[in-house]
């Protein structure tokens, strides 16, 4: 059995997360991967694939860093789970506290969805309400009912449930204003990304913090992604905006598990239990929402992105990126077949078809051919791993990949595309 066969028999989608699976992928992608270093992951054969899509955007510094992993070795060694909480347990939460500064409180867990989940539930009990509002575009914040309900793929979501999450535009503050105006003071929380894919226009997120504070609302900043790219102190320090209640995980421990929701002292302290007589919210209680390792790393993640100026690094490195694969898709006659776009420290390409149609079959024909020269160009998403000569050859991938994509245009995708068009996450049917 392959690789492939041997995960789909054992796994349900052969992947611990639907954008890791095979359908995302074209057929010359390496089906399973033994280890990364740098900038590289590798298969079992140990056959080297610079890597673009840095564990779902999570490995901000590199692959297998020294001083990270060193850190959560430590911790390792100290037990990695004990009886009470531990002393890198307070370390990380203050260095969270310190490094946000719309975070008074902070509850740490294992990943995204349970910390967004946890924020809602907050926001729920804070305001005593029962609606969500959550932002269209953005693509993913839980795989909890209350997300999951609103998007395609509502089976196994309760009718009940799935009428609890309305959803508006980002950058229309008309669709979010229409929805307080419809439901008056039965919205809880708003909850969105600061940025994804482009940045936010005529003081958007400046209109949303108004329009929470003017209906009562809770605001949430969803930084999963945005967190430790945008900037150090988050995507809202970058806009200038202080959400109420905030989460974050991914680039924040350089690909360890650690996930965390924080913000204002009045809400978080909801789920304490030191004030006797008062109603408690059961926040978020695991075993291992607080393992030391993670929380090791974390810390250590945080000194080498304030010592390296990390982000900067990111932002610059992207600014480059962008421009040079837009040059080499204007010398090829395909600016308007192919475009790299977005925010700079986290871009993305766009593909067209021959008669400029948004276009899968010609995305995974870019996938297949980055992938002859072993890139793996899921995302954009940089680490500091990425130096000089990993730019320059994605670059020289790029010009080739695209010399087909240019053929393609001419004489349909089809006479070069030798592998299923990838799928969307988000479908009704399979």
């Amino acid at each position: 059995m392959t690789y492939q066969e041997q995960l789909l028999q054992a796994i349900p989608g052969g992947a611990h997360t639907y954008s890791r699976g095979y359908d995302q992928y074209p057929s010359n992608a390496p089906e399973i991967l033994k280890r990364g270093k740098g900038a590289y992951v590798y298969d079992p054969e140990e056959n080297a694939f610079l890597d673009y899509g840095m564990a779902l955007r999570a490995v901000c510094i590199g692959y297998a860093d020294e001083r990270v992993n060193a850190a959560a070795i430590k911790q390792i060694e100290y037990g990695n789970n004990l009886t009470r909480p531990s002393l890198i347990e307070l370390e990380a939460a203050q260095t969270l506290i310190g490094a946000v500064d719309s975070v008074d409180m902070v509850k740490f867990a294992k990943n995204g969805s349970s910390a967004t989940s946890a924020a809602v539930k907050l926001a729920r009990a804070y305001t005593g309400r029962t609606l969500i509002a959550r932002c269209l575009e953005h693509p993913f914040f839980s795989y909890d009912d209350w997300f999951i309900g609103s998007t395609e793929v509502k089976r196994g979501v309760p009718k009940s449930i799935q009428d609890d999450t309305l959803t508006f535009h980002y950058n229309n503050i008309e669709s979010l204003e229409q929805l307080f105006l419809k439901h008056k003071e039965a919205i809880a929380c708003v909850i969105l990304e600061p940025s994804n894919l482009e940045h936010p226009r005529d003081n958007f997120l400046h209109n949303v913090r108004e329009l929470c504070t003017k209906y009562g609302a809770v605001m949430i900043f969803d930084e999963m992604i945005t967190g430790f790219r945008w900037h150090i102190k988050g995507a809202q320090y970058y806009y200038g905006v202080t959400p109420d209640l905030c989460t974050f995980g991914k680039a924040m421990a350089n690909g360890f598990s650690v996930a965390a929701v924080g913000g204002k002292r009045e809400i978080m302290q909801l789920g304490s239990i030191e004030f006797a007589g008062t109603e408690r919210v059961f926040l978020l209680s695991t075993t291992h929402g607080a393992e030391m390792s993670p929380l090791g790393a974390f810390v250590e993640t945080y000194r080498i992105l304030q010592e390296e100026n990390v982000v900067e690094y990111l932002w610059d490195y992207g600014r480059r990126l962008v421009a040079g694969i837009n040059a080499i898709a204007s010398d090829l006659g395909l600016q308007e077949h192919f475009i790299a776009t977005g925010v700079e420290c986290q871009p993305y390409v766009l593909t067209f078809d021959e008669n400029r149609q948004s276009s899968l079959a010609f995305r995974t024909l870019f996938l297949q051919e980055m992938l002859k020269y072993k890139v793996l160009f899921p995302c954009i998403a940089m680490s500091y791993a990425h130096k000089q000569k990993e730019f320059d050859y994605t670059l020289e991938a790029v010009a080739k990949s695209l010399e087909v994509y240019k053929k393609a245009v001419q004489n349909g995708v089809a006479n070069y595309l030798v592998s299923d068009v990838v799928k969307p996450v988000f479908r009704k049917y399979n």
